[in-house]
């Protein structure tokens, strides 16, 4: 990488009609991630210099959504080159490599718009870059025209094509890659001579050549140029992405039984020797920590667990939830906003939310911290070693001491001391052969009918 500062326009004012959403396009989410963050997140380790996306009137979501980068406001859906010169105020004076990238492509690696930020600082000092492509059907795609040298000649698009042309199967992607000291000036002789009416970025490449300058292509992955302009396409994004996450996952370490189940975040951390079976979901923010163990159907969401731990099968983590090193959650367990701590058990059943579950205690089936009055939210605090019995109502605000037991079925709503048994129940009645007596008479009911 040189020392040559790199600006970015991220083109997102297209209305997405094709998604029939009310939600813009660029907002729609791959691996939990809305698309356009994706390319803000490849475009980090460049450190922009500026940042300029381009919105349409009104994306007040869009911009909340890209924030701190700087804004811009295409008022008229004039073509793509339009729309670069929307960002004519924040790229004025900018001299260094100017990167023109889409909002709706959500698969576009770091590696490769670093590739074309230092083509364009290599010897041949060009104009224009452009990113290229070889589809497998390069059917109504532009082609990228080039000589002998491999330096881009022209961009013809599909319906323009002679015979020859159409046999070439490197194609447009759309990213540029401009020389800042000369793009808005080329820029600003883009017309709007077609059927449309409108300003084509790709016209840039004959306007720089005009004027003598020297224009270059790299060659990206079909997968990662892929835009995604309906529902369709945002299924193929998602399932690439998962693709590439699986696959960090298993290279960093971790056992996933049946891989393609299993549906990860774009901020999923799994640690060494974590074994993930299959149908677990993965929701953003979470961390799991070496050797643990994710059991089948378990749900995780802003949740962090520790090493030994083990969540599941059909284990829930809400956020906020932390399991600590041999916690173990089992099945039918929600867990949120609370802390369950060394080695504690929530085997079965069970609701933990705003808590802490102090180490080595065991939590009975069926228990549940009542945390919620209509209006807030209170915190129960079970102590060390505690045992809670099956069928428990714990009403919080409220303190189990270390070691204290407390009886099946019981609903404790004061303190409950330090080794202290605790109980609820109603004094059990008996009356002697009630049952036989009972089971007479249902049976001749019965019969008579």
């Amino acid at each position: 990488m040189g020392d040559r500062p790199v600006a970015v326009v991220i083109l997102a004012a297209g209305m997405g009609t094709r998604m029939k959403s009310a939600l813009p396009k660029v907002l729609h989410p791959v691996a939990g991630l809305p698309m356009i963050n994706h390319i803000q997140k490849a475009l980090a380790p460049l450190n922009p210099a500026r940042t300029v996306v381009v919105t349409s009137p009104g994306q007040d979501n869009v911009r909340e959504a890209v924030a701190p980068a700087d804004t811009a406001v295409q008022t008229e859906a004039l073509g793509t080159g339009h729309a670069v010169l929307a960002a004519r105020e924040q790229l004025e004076g900018f001299e260094g490599t100017l990167l023109v990238l889409f909002g709706d492509t959500p698969l576009l690696q770091t590696e490769t718009i670093q590739a074309m930020a230092d083509i364009m600082e290599g010897p041949e000092d060009p104009a224009v870059a452009v990113l290229g492509f070889c589809p497998a059907d390069p059917t109504l795609y532009g082609r990228l025209v080039t000589d002998a040298d491999g330096r881009l000649e022209a961009i013809v698009e599909h319906r323009d094509c002679n015979e020859e042309q159409l046999k070439i199967g490197f194609c447009n992607a759309g990213i540029m890659g401009l020389d800042g000291r000369t793009a808005l000036q080329f820029l600003d002789r883009i017309g709007n001579d077609n059927s449309k009416g409108e300003y084509y970025l790709t016209d840039i490449v004959a306007i720089a050549r005009a004027a003598g300058r020297t224009c270059v292509t790299v060659e990206g992955d079909p997968e990662e140029v892929m835009g995604v302009d309906h529902r369709g396409k945002l299924a193929q994004a998602e399932a690439v992405a998962q693709r590439r996450l699986r696959d960090a996952a298993m290279a960093g370490g971790a056992t996933l039984v049946l891989p393609e189940t299993v549906y990860f975040s774009h901020d999923t951390e799994l640690g060494r020797d974590v074994t993930v079976e299959p149908n677990v979901v993965f929701g953003p923010g979470v961390k799991v920590h070496d050797n643990v163990r994710i059991r089948a159907f378990s749900h995780l969401e802003g949740a962090e667990v520790h090493p030994e731990a083990e969540i599941g099968p059909y284990g829930r983590l809400r956020p906020g939830a932390e399991v600590r090193a041999g916690g173990k959650i089992g099945n039918f367990v929600e867990v949120k906003k609370a802390v369950i701590e060394e080695g504690a058990k929530v085997n079965h059943l069970t609701y933990i939310g705003d808590a802490r579950v102090g180490a080595k205690a065991n939590i009975g089936a069926g228990t549940i911290t009542c945390n919620y009055d209509g209006f807030f939210k209170y915190h129960t605090d079970i102590g060390a070693g505690a045992f809670i019995g099956s069928n428990t109502a714990l009403v919080a605000p409220v303190k189990i001491g270390d070691g204290a037991i407390i009886g099946a079925g019981s609903t404790i709503a004061s303190d409950v001391p330090a080794d202290q048994l605790a109980l609820t129940r109603a004094d059990q009645a008996g009356k002697d052969g009630w049952a036989a007596r009972f089971r007479k008479v249902q049976s001749e009911k019965k019969a008579k009918k």
